[in-house]
């Protein structure tokens, strides 16, 4: 009878230390990523982000088919649980809100045309017609792209028309960015980083 009161008593105190294990430290993503991972210079929001692509990234960085020293080393200390945990917890965070650029008004409106239409005869589909209307996100695949720092868009931008990332499904990414010109990816970039504009 004691070994019951004795288990009854300790109830709380295993429910205390299971709740333990499953929360995660945010602060430490907050560092680059910045306050509810909003994202910040060459650091790319997390917030909102659809959790699929999250934990395939997470993934990729641990496997070494994308680099980057600093989430490479976090990556592989992470379980997959611990992946799906913060998957599930940035993909809570609301969306920022739509926020005016400060780029000129041509290079905006060359950026919406590209986000919007693409630009066929050059074989560039619009951004919206994979990454869902306004830029979304659909899948594991096609992230949410609006709202990133512009600097974090054009860096991944490039970095596929280098070849330095070849994470992306079917090589589309890659395809897509080696007919982008400088311009055209300064405009892309500073356009979808305004967030969701109607």
């Amino acid at each position: 009878m004691k070994l019951i009161f004795l288990v009854l008593g300790m109830l709380p105190l295993l429910a205390q230390a299971a709740d333990t294990s499953t929360k995660i430290n945010v602060s430490s993503c907050e560092v680059c990523h910045g306050k509810n991972g909003v994202g910040k210079n060459e650091f790319p929001r997390l917030g909102g982000q659809e959790p699929a692509y999250f934990v395939k990234q997470l993934q990729d960085f641990r496997a070494g088919t994308r680099s980057n020293p600093m989430m490479q080393s976090v990556a592989k200390s992470m379980s997959e649980a611990d992946m799906a945990q913060y998957a599930a917890y940035f993909s809570k965070l609301p969306l920022p809100a739509a926020k005016a650029s400060t780029e000129d008004a041509a290079l905006l409106a060359e950026g919406e045309s590209l986000a919007k239409n693409g630009d066929w005869p050059k074989g560039i589909p619009a951004c919206f017609q994979c990454h869902g209307e306004n830029g979304q996100g659909i899948s594991r695949d096609f992230p949410q792209i609006t709202g990133q720092p512009a600097r974090y868009t054009a860096a991944q931008i490039a970095n596929w028309k280098s070849g330095s990332r070849s994470n992306d499904a079917i090589g589309l990414m890659k395809t897509v960015s080696d007919k982008l010109t400088d311009g055209q990816i300064k405009a892309v970039s500073a356009y979808l980083s305004q967030g969701v504009t109607k």
